[in-house]
């Protein structure tokens, strides 16, 4: 998963197994460190007013997707991309 670009989309599993497309909303290089900002392709698609899930992935130095582990670093990545998001 090199250079991942702002639009890709791409297929995650999520908790249950099951496979779920997600679109990059963003991404935000803190710190050295690189995160994206992703939702599911299928909300994107439904174009209603409802909020759209949401989630933020780190991209390790292999270039794999991590989930983000401590609270203190998902608030700092979230105030990231609410500053790049508005």
């Amino acid at each position: 998963m090199d250079n991942i670009e702002v639009g890709e989309i791409f297929t995650i599993t999520d908790e249950s197994e099951e496979e779920q497309l997600v679109e990059v909303l963003a991404k935000v290089n803190l710190e050295g460190t690189e995160y994206i900002a992703v939702s599911f392709v299928e909300d994107l698609e439904e174009d209603n007013d409802e909020d759209i899930d949401i989630f933020f992935l780190k991209v390790d130095a292999d270039g794999d997707l991590d989930a983000i582990e401590s609270d203190e670093e998902f608030e700092k990545v979230s105030k990231a991309f609410d500053e790049i998001l508005e």
